[in-house]
């Protein structure tokens, strides 16, 4: 089956947007009938709005690392009994599994 790229109209803003090729053969694929109704944007927001998720940046926490002692910051709320670590201790034991 051919695709072709198509040009829909969003029905929450009214823009027009693009139902590329691609998006057209990943909807198939999937066995979604129905195109999208929702321009990208709409769509992020709807999502968003659904999940009652803000996208507010995370406050930082002021710790010291358990590995070599440097003062950093993680953003989380470090837990009693696990250890914390800065950035460059974490890939490093992260990689060593």
């Amino acid at each position: 089956m051919e695709f072709a790229d198509k040009t829909l109209v969003c029905r929450d803003c009214g823009a027009e947007f693009a139902f590329t090729a691609g998006e057209q053969e990943f909807y198939h694929s999937r066995g979604l009938e129905n195109e999208p109704g929702r321009c990208p944007d709409c769509r992020a927001a709807r999502r968003q709005s659904r999940s009652g998720a803000s996208r507010a940046p995370r406050e930082k926490v002021q710790v010291t690392c358990d590995a070599c002692g440097k003062e950093c910051e993680v953003p989380f709320q470090p837990r009693s009994g696990r250890p914390v670590y800065c950035d460059e201790c974490f890939a490093r034991v992260k990689s060593q599994g």
